[in-house]
């Protein structure tokens, strides 16, 4: 959840658009449900704590999905480079951590 906050708090940062807090807030609202979905999804199919990254997959998509759906439909704007953007960042955010605490687990194992 802070991840994609700080997602939309840095773009909101970088087009100089009003409130920061706020409009974070307001922003990442629609990837935040789209998140939730993923989760939920997760939870009810693997069973399990999403904290590897194939578990992650579905919590990204949904995020970039079901967001820009909700974007969409709330009248907010979903351009082409908005959308890769986004992509691109959650991504990172949302299967980042989990990639790097794979390699801290692996790397922790005795040999």
């Amino acid at each position: 959840m802070l991840l994609v906050l700080l997602f939309a708090a840095l773009g909101r940062a970088s087009h100089d658009e009003g409130s920061l807090l706020v409009g974070a807030v307001v922003t990442a609202a629609p990837f935040l449900g789209g998140m939730a979905a993923g989760w939920v999804l997760v939870l009810l199919t693997r069973r399990r704590v999403p904290l590897s990254v194939a578990d992650g997959i579905p919590i990204w998509l949904g995020s970039v999905v079901l967001g820009m759906l909700l974007r969409l439909l709330t009248g907010q704007g979903t351009a082409w480079s908005f959308i890769a953007v986004a992509t691109l960042v959650l991504g990172a955010f949302l299967l980042g951590w989990r990639l790097l605490g794979t390699l801290v687990r692996r790397l922790r194992r005795p040999s």
